[in-house]
């Protein structure tokens, strides 16, 4: 048998990148979920893939989104607990506001979709002790939070370059993609222990080794200067996590299959000078890449597979991080 892998997809909407940016207009929610949602749901049809979705909380709380959302658990696919407001500065929260992000959010997207999140991934990698014991304390499942990366901060430069964000919205987003101890977090699964009990952590996985992102925009940026080398680096990195016995946990992202000629509006994110025809064939080669090699499952069938087995335990939670 392959070994088992997960897959999820964050669903950022366009307002929720146009908000992080600094850019106006955000405010009025405008949203690409009727076109990526249909877009990515035929891809995972045809390879035959389930996966978790992430939702934003304020996404399934308007109505002209419901259709696009409620066709992803109508599809059969997991759906999860992206934070309400997508705020990478949740690590910032106090407990009322955590309680009411987390519970806002939840609430919205099963009173859309049928299904109640047992699984949360913060905005911008973004967690603290509080959010963790909320959670826990709300039964969820799993959190997959963590980005064992060192290469936060030069994402998050780069991204600040690009961005029309003042000095004071940089101070507030200054966690985005976490600080390079990030890179020294494990890459398996892990518990953690909190007030209100434990809870499983599923890390966004990394390569093994070299601690670079291996998710599917990394691919897609290589890929517009050489499609063989982003092809030969998500190979190796997937032969990697099998030598090394590592379950992977990999993610999308919308703008993975939405290129320049969609959304124009959003030419300051990498891989944006594609078109978007040329990343959905990409991305679909790439997963198909990775269902070769492992069973795919949903995070929520990942968590039960870990959970049923012994699963190492951190006594500690993390403590807010700072850059």
């Amino acid at each position: 048998m392959k070994p088992i892998a997960s897959l999820s997809l964050d669903l950022d909407n366009k307002w929720s990148y146009m908000k992080t940016h600094g850019d106006g207009g955000w405010e009025a929610y405008p949203s690409y979920l009727d076109l990526v949602v249909p877009r990515f749901l035929e891809v995972l049809r045809e390879l035959d893939l389930k996966i978790t979705v992430f939702i934003v909380g304020q996404d399934a709380a308007q109505p002209k989104n419901h259709a696009a959302l409620a066709s992803i658990t109508q599809a059969g696919h997991e759906v999860g607990n992206h934070s309400f407001h997508h705020e990478p500065w949740l690590h910032l929260y106090t407990d009322e506001e955590i309680q009411r992000e987390l519970t806002s959010a939840e609430e919205q997207i099963e009173s859309v979709t049928g299904e109640r999140p047992l699984g949360f991934r913060g905005p911008g990698y973004s967690f603290s002790p509080e959010v963790l014991r909320v959670l826990a304390g709300r039964g969820y499942l799993y959190d997959a939070s963590t980005f064992p990366t060192f290469l936060g901060p030069i994402a998050r430069a780069y991204y600040f370059f690009k961005s029309h964000l003042s000095k004071e919205q940089k101070k507030e987003r200054k966690q985005l993609f976490g600080k390079i101890s990030e890179g020294f977090r494990p890459l398996r699964p892990y518990s953690w222990k909190t007030l209100s009990g434990p809870i499983l952590e599923i890390p966004v996985t990394t390569m093994p080794v070299f601690r670079v992102p291996i998710h599917f925009s990394y691919v897609l940026y290589l890929a517009q200067y050489s499609r063989s080398l982003a092809k030969a680096y998500f190979r190796f990195a997937l032969f990697l996590c099998r030598l090394r016995g590592i379950s992977p946990s990999l993610l999308l992202h919308p703008l993975d299959f939405l290129g320049g000629d969609d959304e124009p509006d959003l030419s300051f994110f990498p891989a944006m000078q594609m078109k978007g025809a040329d990343k959905v064939r990409l991305v679909t080669e790439a997963l198909a890449l990775y269902s070769s090699q492992f069973r795919i499952v949903p995070m929520r069938e990942h968590a039960h597979a870990v959970l049923g087995q012994p699963t190492p335990q951190l006594s500690k939670i993390p403590q807010p991080t700072t850059v």
